[in-house]
Parts: structure tokens; C-alpha cells; sequence
């Protein structure tokens, strides 16, 4: 049916069975104890999330409230545009065919009446994910709250604004554009295989203009990159062991195996050594990808990006 995407098959597979334990709607103690005992068996649960936009919001939140909890797994089935009875209907069947917790961010109070009745029904929990934030904030502010479906999804000038900034990432990504890098909010630079380009794209979608500029063994950097006043140069660097395993996988994933210096242990620890002693020498603000996932090395860019601004800014 048009407008409604669900989602049911985990990521592991059919092997669940032989693997996990079930998570009944009773005995939850019983497996826990279980699961102390043996390791290697975790506790699996369905977890539905239904929205009546494009369910990113819901299923960030469910991600990050699930990934609280250990040797627990989600077997999430996402139910994006629900915005019919109809559609509604065929959500409950597939959530009484696999019981569990139920998310949902509708703002329709017909559709949310039904989707609750149903849930009641089933004897599932049903959390309106944004209902205490919602709130709180509408108490503050004591304004009405708007029943707009996917209001934070409008083509308005942030929108284009970040679309723009995406485009400008692809034009500039891997040392591109050199003479247009003034243009840019922030330069990252560093070794190759440092997620250069992913943190870039990321920091697209957060309305961010950012470029990159590879450092190569035996090639000087673009000289354009030290005359720079408007952007912020940041650097990357990460641990040589853990870019010498990074570079193996893609190597591997090129089917190509060969010993080389992009992987041999002392010219990757000079590479990183030349990288330090270069960001050092100019002052850059550097970060550490070792540990980082692509988000938090994009918090931590925007927050080096605020800092410098509010010291640019004559009222700070």
C-alpha cells in the first residue's frame, strides 16, 4: 500500500532462534537469570514503531532508549506514513501477530484514539514518544499546539539551506574545489580513511557547508588551506593500530590483499606523526575518531564551530 513502509525482518536472520532467548509478555525474571548464567544468550523483544511521518524521530528515540539496556535486542518493525484507518487496520494485525512494545508519534487524535484502543485491546504498552516533551514545552511557552503532520519537515529556508549545504559536501569532498574552500563553515583534514566524507555529509544535514582535504604521503596540501580566514580547520587523527584495521578491511573489500605501505605499521604511524606535527604547527583544533562513532566526531565539530564563533562575535 502506498504510504506505509513497514519493516519486519531483523538485521541477524533466521538464526534468532538457535541464538536468543524469547522475551515472553511473563517470566521476564526467569530469562534475566538466565541470561546471567549464560553469557552468550540475549533477550529479544519486538518493539513497533508507527508514525504518521517518516518515523526517523521514533526510531532514533527507540535506538537510543534500547541501546541503554545490555544483551538486549530489538526486533523493530517501523510503520512510516500511517495516515489512514485503513492503513491503521493493517498496523494492529501485524502488531498482533508479533506482540511487544508499542512507539508512536501520530498526531491525528482519531488515528491515536484507535491506535491506543487497539493496543488496549492486545494488552500491549503504547507510548506517545513526544507526549511529555510536547507538554512540557507547550506549558512553558502556553502556546497551541499545532496538528500539522511532519511540521519539522517543511521546505523552508533550513531545508534548502541544508540541501545546499549537501550539495556543497559532494562538490568539495576529498580535497575538490580547492580555491572555493573559503566558501566554507569548516575544512576537516586528515589522514586517508579518517571519515573524512561521512562526517562531512553528516554535517550537511545539520545545515553545515563542509569540506575536506585528504593529507597524502609524499604530496604537499593544497596551499590554498593555509590562507584560509573564514572556515574553522579541524583535524582528524585516530590511533595507528586501529587505521591500519580500518585500511585492511578496505583493502579487502577491493579484493586486494597486498602488502603495501598504506598498511604497513611504521608508514602509518608516520603519516599520523606528519598529520600531529602539521595540525600543531598552524594551531588547528584536532579531534579523535578512534572511539568516535560519525555523529559524536560531528558533535564535537559543531561544538568547536560554536566556540569559535562566539569568539568572533564582538557580544560574546
Amino acid at each position: 500500500m502506498v504510504g506505509w513502509t513497514p519493516q519486519r525482518s531483523p538485521p541477524w536472520g533466521s538464526f534468532l532462534k538457535d541464538l536468543l532467548t524469547p522475551f515472553p509478555r511473563s517470566g521476564f525474571r526467569s530469562n534475566v537469570m538466565a541470561m546471567n548464567t549464560t553469557p552468550r544468550f540475549a533477550t529479544y523483544f519486538h518493539i513497533h514503531l508507527v508514525s504518521d511521518s517518516t518515523g526517523e524521530t521514533l526510531n532514533a528515540m527507540a535506538k537510543a532508549v534500547c541501546a541503554r539496556f545490555d544483551s538486549v535486542l530489538p526486533i523493530e518493525h517501523i510503520y512510516a506514513l500511517v495516515r489512514s484507518e485503513r492503513q491503521l487496520d493493517r498496523v494492529l494485525q501485524e502488531i498482533a501477530d508479533a506482540p511487544g512494545v508499542v512507539m508512536h508519534t501520530i498526531v491525528d487524535k482519531e488515528l491515536r484514539a484507535g491506535l491506543e484502543r487497539g493496543c488496549r485491546e492486545l494488552d500491549l504498552a503504547c507510548v506517545a514518544a513526544l507526549d511529555p516533551l510536547v507538554s512540557t514545552l507547550a506549558r512553558y511557552l502556553g502556546a497551541t499546539l499545532s496538528n500539522r503532520v511532519g511540521a519539522q519537515h517543511n521546505l523552508d529556508a533550513d531545508y534548502f539551506e541544508r540541501i545546499e549545504a549537501l550539495n556543497y559536501a559532494m562538490a568539495h569532498d576529498d580535497g575538490q574545489q580547492t580555491p572555493d574552500l573559503e566558501s566554507a563553515d569548516v575544512v576537516l583534514v586528515g589522514v586517508s580513511r579518517t571519515s573524512k566524507t561521512p562526517t562531512c555529509i553528516y554535517l550537511a544535514h545539520r545545515g553545515v557547508r563542509a569540506a575536506n582535504v585528504p593529507l597524502v604521503p609524499g604530496a604537499d596540501p593544497p596551499p590554498q588551506l593555509f590562507n584560509l580566514r573564514r572556515p574553522t580547520v579541524v583535524g582528524l587523527i585516530v590511533s595507528p593500530d586501529r587505521l591500519i584495521q580500518i585500511r585492511r578491511n578496505r583493502l579487502l573489500s577491493l579484493n586486494q590483499d597486498r602488502e603495501s605501505a598504506y598498511i604497513e605499521s611504521e608508514a602509518v604511524r608516520e603519516e599520523i606523526i606528519r598529520a600531529r606535527r602539521l595540525f600543531e604547527r598552524h594551531a588547528w583544533p584536532v579531534i579523535d575518531v578512534t572511539r568516535r562513532s560519525i555523529e559524536e566526531t560531528a558533535a564535537a565539530v559543531i561544538n568547536i564551530l560554536n566556540a569559535a564563533r562566539g569568539k568572533s562575535d564582538p557580544a560574546a
